[in-house]
């Protein structure tokens, strides 16, 4: 089954086994450069984790983390509307720095465009403003880069990529990887707004390709168009995980669930296992996907978030602060499950009867 839902998504667009091994030889080359700066620049943590961070000055360390909007800017192109991308491309970046428990503080943008309309980059800057609002950053700078032989997309004239690079500050003692977690500890799943930003090449293979269903369909349980709802800005945590680390409540591990889903859980130090019990139902959106596409548990929950968008994992007496600073930001949190002792760092999703080890799930 996961060798199927690898193959589905290669011919989706995106070769998941070729991009491994690229990402692969590319680190052998890049890792090195991790060794190279010794004191001022020097990288505190390997790669691999949401974002890494780097010595700045005595004690003090700057968190880098950089991702873009992928095949989202597909749908803006489909639909027309291109002011909620930016608030994509800034939670995508955002959302990983504060996983080592750095404060976000500036951004900088790179738009690569096919043609530099002056209304199409100003729908964009629109979203980009919204999200550094909610995210409480500066943009600092960017680049609008014009290539025209490279750039291509859904509309002739409005290709585009959507790229954001984020920085925050974090003490040097207080950068969290999830070095801590220890067993019996809460999984606090908060919800998502919808897909967010990854998982839409596959989304618009089944929707929109193999079934020749328009944007702008509109669908009852969604209460607006499917091209309304995947574009559906991602939420931005921000607010709500910096008021928690600021109230010192003990948080073991942050994830940003994105591509991988609930594996993202696994990225933390610790040689922990989770099993999740309790989740909520995944919002419609998600059905649609998998109706559509005739796509298999262990895919979806591989590919999209599923209705979590972040986690947190804190101590049994600190759950209910967590949850109740959470929704005073409007966003449901429930406990969705805990830790175990497990050196191989699996994620068991009881109510699939899925366990997720070696970046793939699997029916138990």
């Amino acid at each position: 089954m996961v060798k199927k839902a690898i193959e589905r998504y290669a011919q989706a667009g995106v070769d998941m086994n070729r991009a491994e091994e690229g990402v692969k030889r590319l680190l052998k080359w890049v890792g090195r450069s991790i060794k190279l700066r010794k004191d001022t620049g020097s990288s505190q943590l390997n790669i691999g984790y949401f974002a890494n961070v780097i010595k700045i000055a005595p004690g003090l360390g700057l968190a880098l983390s950089t991702d873009g909007v992928g095949t989202k800017v597909l749908v803006a192109q489909m639909v027309g509307k291109y002011d909620t991308i930016g608030i994509d491309c800034i939670a995508m970046n955002v959302n990983d720095v504060i996983c080592v428990g750095a404060e976000p503080i500036a951004m900088l943008d790179y738009i690569a465009i096919e043609d530099p309309k002056p209304d199409l980059l100003e729908e964009i800057g629109k979203g980009l403003y919204k999200g550094a609002e909610i995210a409480n950053i500066s943009i600092v700078g960017g680049e609008v880069s014009q290539m025209k032989e490279v750039i291509k997309g859904e509309k002739k004239g409005y290709g585009l990529d959507l790229v954001g690079l984020c920085v925050g500050i974090i003490p040097l003692n207080k950068i969290n990887v999830g070095q801590d977690v220890k067993e019996n500890e809460v999984v606090i799943g908060l919800r998502s707004s919808g897909i967010h930003s990854n998982g839409l090449t596959l989304a618009r293979n089944a929707i929109f390709t193999k079934n020749k269903i328009k944007a702008d369909k509109y669908f009852p349980e969604l209460k607006k168009t499917i091209g309304e709802e995947l574009l559906t800005p991602t939420h931005i945590y921000v607010r709500e995980v910096m008021e928690i680390l600021k109230k010192g409540i003990r948080v073991k591990t942050l994830s940003n669930i994105t591509s991988d889903g609930l594996l993202n859980l696994a990225r933390s130090k610790a040689k922990i296992g989770y099993i999740i019990d309790n989740l909520p139902d995944p919002q419609p959106v998600f059905n649609l996907i998998q109706d559509y596409g005739k796509i298999s548990d262990e895919e979806m929950y591989k590919v999209f978030n599923m209705g979590i968008g972040f986690c947190i994992v804190a101590p049994e007496r600190d759950t209910d602060k967590v949850i109740k600073i959470v929704k005073k930001y409007k966003i449901d949190a429930q406990r969705i499950g805990y830790t175990v002792k497990d050196k191989d760092k699996k994620v068991l999703i009881k109510q699939k009867n899925l366990i997720g080890r070696d970046n793939n799930f699997y029916k138990g």
